[in-house]
């Protein structure tokens, strides 16, 4: 191999780390929106239950229709 040849090759795997470093930072990224998303949907599951469970206590707890 020239010496040229050597050259574009260690540019090449610069160009290559820099991308795989890039992706990494995207990744960790996405994986923290992720975890944030599913905490929120958690809560809102929870919320949702609780609110169901009023519901039904309110229909059972409410007069006959013919009062």
């Amino acid at each position: 191999m020239t010496n040229p040849d050597i050259i574009a090759l260690q540019e090449r795997i610069a160009h290559q780390d820099a991308a795989i470093d890039e992706l990494t930072r995207h990744s960790l990224a996405q994986a923290a929106a992720i975890r944030g998303l599913e905490s929120r949907v958690q809560r809102l599951e929870e919320q949702l239950q609780e609110l169901s469970s009023r519901v039904g206590q309110e229909v059972d707890d409410a007069p006959p229709p013919h009062y």
